[in-house]
């Protein structure tokens, strides 16, 4: 007979795809779980809305999904079960340069190679290896701390990793095109190119390129969600929408309470439950420069000079590295660049079923400062026109979110930081604070399972996974 007098074993605040994941291997260990959502809609940075005109389907934040595709335990659940499927575009990003040029990565990391020339060789000694054991290498790289599984192939990794992009390619390549392309994975980081550990993004996403694609969700980044969320209830799992938590009091009796939440949100809600100095240290926790996000329904597809823009999932505008860095150096000073990085992913190549037939969306973000509320429209504009004359033509309607809107529609966002946290070499490591096990937080049954913690941010569920691993090990008894 049970003798808990705890309504449920956990609640989970927040159903973005961490606060799903965490569900689900809870679930499935047998714990009565339920997920409590502030919205009227599941999936946190995995929406998908009719943000412009009628049939036009638009990811809101996430839209292209490598580490959705990557993860060690996503890939465990058989989601498409459940109706997820992705559309892999054959090139799954470019890097468009002026006057007509571009340089790409294919999903064939040789054909990769060969497009690259002089640095074809220099790419294959560096990638090869990553993209032949990406199983054993995301073990690690979406991983806690601990002593890595594979010991040899991390220290090569993290040999590379630990340089800033700028070191990594002005040592490793000759080329400017090269060097632009590895840029503009790793501004993916959103910190400065010129710091330490931003080589890593780019490694990282540059691998999962080749070994696993950087795809789109059929219909849409909410059918990440969805899939999670079907997958939790046939699991026994509990879900309510519209319910905001503001303290503890709004949370129903439980055992264990995971919050799918970052730092400052938690210190509010569980206040005087949590140790001072934890606390403090929480309210200390730094946040990220925001973005600036753009939705477009269009008549046609975007008019790119180059032909390989064309037919790319994801495009990273901004120029040679030198532009890149410069307009990521100026945001970490609280400034907008006239030329910003700005991501472009055009699904509906690829998704009929995301517009109106012979229509397209498009989407887009630049970064801007944390809390910025400038209108960056015309700039990023300005910045498609620079690669795809006529553009402006093509556009039927447009949807707009400054960082503020950000977070408005998101409330982990915080000044419209979309990784839960500023992706420092800091923050890599301790976050949000440096623990063995930081997602349990020093007070009892609470824990973290957000963003803001490893391994950070991306559509993975990896954080939820690991902190469901430190509540069945720390409160149930469970084996590591």
């Amino acid at each position: 007979m049970k003798t808990d007098p705890k309504e449920y074993d956990a609640v989970i605040v927040g159903s973005g795809p961490n606060g799903l994941s965490a569900g689900v291997k809870l679930a499935q260990a047998g714990l009565k779980v339920i997920i409590l959502e502030a919205k009227s809609t599941l999936g946190g940075g995995t929406r998908t809305q009719e943000l412009t005109e009628l049939g036009f389907l638009h990811d809101v934040c996430s839209a292209v999904h490598p580490t959705a595709a990557g993860s060690p335990f996503l890939n465990t659940l058989g989601l498409h079960k459940f109706g997820l499927e992705f559309i892999h575009p054959e090139i799954p990003y470019v890097h468009p340069l002026d006057h007509g040029d571009a340089v790409a990565t294919f999903r064939s990391i040789e054909k990769t190679a060969e497009h690259l020339g002089i640095d074809g060789k220099a790419y294959l000694k560096i990638f090869k290896e990553f993209t032949e054991h990406w199983d054993y290498l995301s073990e690690d790289i979406f991983g806690t701390l601990r002593i890595p599984k594979h010991p040899l192939l991390m220290a090569r990794f993290g040999w590379y990793g630990l340089f800033s992009a700028k070191l990594f390619t002005n040592s490793l390549f000759k080329d400017p095109k090269t060097k632009a392309l590895f840029g503009g994975c790793a501004a993916h980081s959103i910190i400065p190119l010129s710091k330490a550990f931003t080589a890593s993004f780019g490694l990282v996403l540059g691998s999962s390129a080749h070994a696993v694609g950087w795809p789109f969700a059929k219909g849409g980044s909410s059918a990440i969600t969805n899939a999670l969320a079907e997958l939790f209830r046939s699991l026994g799992g509990e879900i309510i929408i519209d319910h905001e938590v503001q303290s503890m009091t709004d949370i129903p009796s439980s055992k264990i309470v995971l919050f799918d939440l970052t730092p400052h949100q938690i210190a509010k809600i569980a206040d005087d439950k949590l140790p001072r100095k934890y606390k403090k240290e929480l309210l200390s926790y730094t946040y990220g420069p925001g973005i600036f996000k753009i939705d477009w329904a269009l008549s046609e597809p975007v008019p790119w000079e180059n032909e390989h823009s064309k037919k790319a999932g994801t495009l990273h505008l901004g120029g040679t590295f030198e532009e890149l860095a410069a307009s990521e150096e100026a945001v970490w000073k609280g400034e907008h660049h006239e030329k910003p990085y700005v991501l472009v992913a055009q699904p509906s190549l690829f998704d009929k079923t995301r517009a109106p037939s012979g229509k397209h969306t498009l989407w887009a973000y630049c970064h801007v400062p944390n809390g910025s509320e400038k209108d960056m429209t015309e700039i990023i504009e300005n910045q498609i026109e620079r690669f795809a004359p006529g553009f402006r033509d093509t556009i039927i309607a447009k949807n707009t979110m400054h960082s503020h809107e950000m977070e408005r529609y998101n409330s982990n966002y915080i000044g419209g930081d979309i990784n839960g946290g500023a992706q420092t070499a800091k923050q890599l490591f301790g976050r949000p604070v440096l623990k063995w096990d930081p997602y349990k937080i020093p007070a009892d049954g609470l824990y973290i399972c957000s963003s803001s913690t490893p391994p950070g941010g991306g559509v993975h569920g990896m954080s939820g996974f690991h902190a469901a691993e430190s509540v069945l090990k720390n409160e149930f008894g469970f084996p590591s």
